[in-house]
């Protein structure tokens, strides 16, 4: 399918470029704190308008959907509670990741519970909120039967399938391969039946969800998953012989582009897509639930980081850096399938040019103490100095929330910026961490407790 990107406003390059000065000039990022994350809130917002306004497009007047976003991708409360004012519900898997959700202010009744290894616990107080749940397998519905049993709940409940359809470029993040460990695999032998057999015993059992998986994914891959449960709801409902299975939980995992600073493929795109190959699904038949995260959130992101020294190996310049593996674990374990743009930036937040000879190719290392830590290696860019400043740009999701804490480096800020009348406005989303909270969490008030055996 050819690709059909969203053109990007030059206010979002400049934007970005205007709060890197900025961030210098007020002094979030200097020699006291070499590492800060950036987030353009104008470009969250508009990200979610365009997902909402993409599926207002193809579904008829008055079909309920949910945008919940996928809580992992950036686990802040400042960012969940801004997308929550956007429109957004929340998706989470794990109870840290619905004490967030519940600490910014989601309704629980906007908030999907999925993951693969629930306890009992997290269905009962997820059936005590009324937050929705999607089973991921025969033995987890089977403690939903006896819950269901003993309490009454209002919580929408579902069961999650895996269309078996393949996978994309990344596989580990190809959710819907032939061994996949999520949901219920649908072309195993028998398992088909059993699915329609078990909605057909609990009326109660009103949803079905399917994803097929996010970053290498290709946009048909994806529609061939929504089309498999689509097909498998009609089977269902005719099999029962009414609209049991009401709402279908299509996922979410639209790719980004790292290439550029263009926004490709578009929800547009999808949409329109969908709308092609399962045209039923948009009828107004049934609700939509999504799960985005990484599409809404990657392109409005920055992680700054000083070079704390330049130096030289074999030949070739390294730049030292604060941001390495402790932020950008992905790129730096598997370089090839997350490689990020580096932007590279003055000691006072100007974009560094060129010199006369050209670009210099160096590698940009980070502070871990392993030879592999390196965001960009045998890159070419503008030769780097030690107080310079360098950006990995598309980082708004994952890169922020998901810290490895490696030879224990503090987490960074993360402050949200937009234009104001005298310049860029900052908003903390996440204080710096400190050394003594990286004490306490490592058991600092027990420094006594194996010494007493």
């Amino acid at each position: 399918m050819t690709a059909n990107p969203t053109p990007v406003p030059a206010s979002a390059v400049e934007r970005r470029e205007r709060a890197v000065r900025a961030a210098v000039e007020q002094g979030l990022i200097g020699p006291e704190q070499p590492v800060v994350g950036l987030l353009d809130v104008t470009g969250i917002r508009a990200a979610a308008a365009e997902l909402r306004a993409a599926f207002d497009e193809v579904t008829a007047p008055g079909t309920p959907v949910l945008h919940a976003f996928a809580v992992k991708a950036a686990a802040l409360v400042p960012v969940l509670r801004l997308l929550t004012d956007e429109g957004l519900g929340c998706e989470v898997a794990s109870p840290g990741e619905l004490a967030l959700a519940r600490a910014a202010g989601a309704d629980p009744g906007r908030i999907v519970l999925d993951s693969p290894a629930k306890t009992h616990a997290e269905l009962r107080e997820a059936l005590d909120l009324g937050i929705a749940v999607n089973a991921d397998n025969p033995q987890e519905l089977a403690r939903l039967d006896a819950l269901v049993g003993a309490v009454p709940t209002r919580s929408p409940l579902g069961l999650r399938v895996n269309p078996q359809v393949g996978g994309g470029s990344i596989g580990a993040l190809s959710t819907a391969t032939e061994t996949s460990k999520f949901g219920v695999a649908l072309r195993d032998v028998g398992a088909r039946d059993w699915v329609v057999r078990a909605f057909a015993e609990r009326p109660w059992l009103t949803r079905l969800h399917a994803h097929v998986g996010s970053q290498g994914c290709p946009l048909e891959l994806m529609a061939a998953g929504v089309r498999a449960a689509y097909e498998l709801a009609e089977e269902i409902n005719q099999t029962v012989g009414r609209r049991q299975i009401d709402t279908l939980d299509i996922g979410g995992g639209l790719p980004v582009n790292f290439t550029s600073d263009e926004v490709t493929p578009s929800y547009h795109e999808y949409a329109r897509l969908l709308k092609t190959t399962v045209p039923g699904l948009l009828d107004g038949r049934y609700g939509l639930v999504t799960e985005f995260g990484r599409s809404l959130l990657a392109k409005s992101g920055v992680v700054l980081a000083r070079v704390e020294y330049a130096k030289w190996a074999g030949g070739r310049p390294i730049a030292v850096t604060h941001a390495g593996a402790q932020l950008a674990t992905r790129t730096v374990f598997a370089p090839t399938s997350w490689p990020l743009r580096v932007a590279t930036y003055d000691a006072n937040g100007r974009p560094k040019r060129t010199g006369p000879d050209g670009p210099v190719t160096q590698d940009i290392a980070g502070p871990c103490c392993f030879a592999g830590d390196l965001v960009a290696e045998n890159r070419a860019l503008p030769e780097l100095a030690a107080g310079d400043l360098v950006g990995l740009l598309d980082t708004g999701a994952y890169y922020f929330s998901n810290h490895f804490a490696y030879n224990s480096l503090p987490r960074p800020g993360v402050y949200g910026f937009a234009p104001g009348d005298d310049g860029v406005r900052f908003a903390e989303v996440r204080k710096p961490q400190t050394m003594a909270e990286i004490v306490a969490e490592s058991g600092g008030a027990e420094a006594e407790g194996l010494t007493a055996l």
